[in-house]
């Protein structure tokens, strides 16, 4: 059984789901691939989980650095698996570029990544916030594609004291 639960946020209303036990999504209303890794069947209910989840948005939107994190269960494959393991371990208040998960996944594989590929799983992303994907920036400060919108990634870079005056948002070339 999965379970859902819907939350203010100051980035806007965002819905949470839990197999009972982890986390398996956190979506922010009108979010590119919104849900799209839920089963059918989940219903409104408020698990434990969910407590432990809200305590963790409320320290991080506070401002500060939460030092505990829900147990997570994205569903994905294994290549955007290895991409969102990568983004787990961006550190707060720090960026890195698609290129640079490309250059770690090819020194862990072996095999060389494209920062397009990279693009494709950073922008699936099941746990948004949690699983940090909005740390990811294009290598010239381009703000591209956050799947939560592009005013949600600026005040989430903003909160967290990474946000850069150089970073700008491209007019077209890229998934906006």
């Amino acid at each position: 059984m999965h379970y859902l639960c819907s939350m203010p946020s100051p980035v806007g209303i965002l819905t949470a789901a839990s197999d009972g036990e982890q986390i398996t999504g956190l979506w922010i209303a009108g979010q590119k691939y919104y849900a799209d890794t839920l089963p059918h069947g989940a219903r409104e209910q408020d698990v434990p989980i969910f407590a432990s989840l809200r305590h963790w948005l409320a320290i991080y939107f506070s401002g500060k650095h939460p030092d505990f994190l829900p147990p997570l269960a994205p569903t994905g494959s294994a290549f955007r698996h290895a991409v969102w393991k990568i983004l787990g371990e961006i550190p707060y208040g720090e960026v890195m570029t698609y290129g640079d998960i490309a250059q770690q996944l090819a020194a862990r594989t072996g095999q060389q990544q494209s920062a397009q590929a990279v693009g494709g799983a950073v922008g699936h992303n099941p746990i948004s916030i949690l699983i940090p994907c909005h740390r990811v920036v294009g290598a010239d400060g381009s703000l591209t594609g956050y799947a939560g919108g592009l005013d949600a990634k600026v005040h989430l870079l903003r909160l967290e004291g990474a946000f850069r005056e150089t970073f700008y948002v491209p007019t077209r070339g890229t998934a906006l």
